[in-house]
């Protein structure tokens, strides 16, 4: 594995090297899952609807599911041609890669130490940052897209607005190595058991425990804004403590707006219409 590393490095861009391997990453570990939680319905239609977390009345259908294809790819388009219009900006004016790129890779132990406290660090940007979207104006006119789903699907991960994605999905990841200064393979690792995670908590399986949380946020809109549940747990919006959210100023409680969608706080009296 050095050797290779220390081949490519002879032979590539450190520019190149991060977008390609961060390219691959996305289709390994992001567009594989995705296709076989959406394909298990056929392949195994009983064990599938044994384990899933919502009645299968509630499952999108087929124009729903295309749409969702659609957005994903147009988000990741949009990501793909900032961060190669970033790193040819980098390569062209001499510019240093923002991940460590030493020819010798981080120790197994090293890679562990780091990646836990970029999962610490994510969860702090990723849960502000999803209340920050649960306000009001920010809800119904960004994240209200990802909303749409209410028993959600794997694709569904990245089926929201180019701005959310941009800044609630993308930079909550990219940011914690970067600060860190964390290898770019123990970003890659990261980034890696990211798009698992998201995949899998939005799939609407719960074969690991995962996805019961974020499948509740998705049907409840108004707990588990977090992904790992601390942050939910210390501002009571666990699904337990609702009493507590409002001392914080955070409501929990939660309306239904005039298409069937929920929006926190209290009633609006503005339309909602699709992002």
């Amino acid at each position: 594995m050095g050797t290779l590393w220390v081949s490519l490095l002879s032979t590539f861009s450190a520019q190149a090297l991060e977008f390609w391997g961060t390219l691959l990453i996305q289709i390994f570990f992001f567009w594989l899952p995705s296709f076989l939680y959406l394909s298990l319905p056929t392949l195994c239609p009983t064990f599938s609807f044994a384990h899933k977390l919502q009645p299968k009345t509630r499952l999108p259908t087929a124009p729903e599911l295309h749409d969702c294809l659609r957005v994903v790819l147009r988000n990741q388009l949009i990501s793909a041609i900032v961060h190669l219009s970033l790193l040819s900006l980098s390569y062209l004016t001499g510019g240093k890669p923002v991940y460590d790129f030493s020819p010798s890779i981080p120790k197994v132990t090293r890679i562990i130490v780091d990646v836990c406290a970029c999962l610490l660090l994510r969860e702090v940007l990723f849960y502000y940052g999803h209340r920050l979207l649960h306000t009001p104006t920010l809800y119904a006119r960004i994240h209200k897209t990802h909303h749409r789903f209410t028993a959600p699907v794997a694709l569904a991960a990245q089926y929201a607005h180019p701005l959310e994605h941009f800044v609630a999905n993308t930079l909550p990841i990219s940011i914690p190595p970067m600060v860190l200064g964390c290898h770019v393979v123990t970003f890659w690792v990261f980034l890696a058991l990211e798009l698992v995670e998201t995949s899998t908590v939005h799939s609407g399986y719960d074969f690991l425990g995962w996805a019961r949380m974020h499948d509740e946020h998705h049907e409840r809109f108004s707990v588990w804004y977090g992904s790992l549940g601390w942050l939910d747990w210390v501002h009571g919006t666990d699904g337990g403590r609702p009493k507590q959210a409002k001392k914080a100023g955070l409501e929990t409680g939660a309306l239904e707006d005039p298409v069937g969608m929920v929006c926190l706080g209290k009633e609006l009296n503005i339309p909602f219409t699709s992002s």
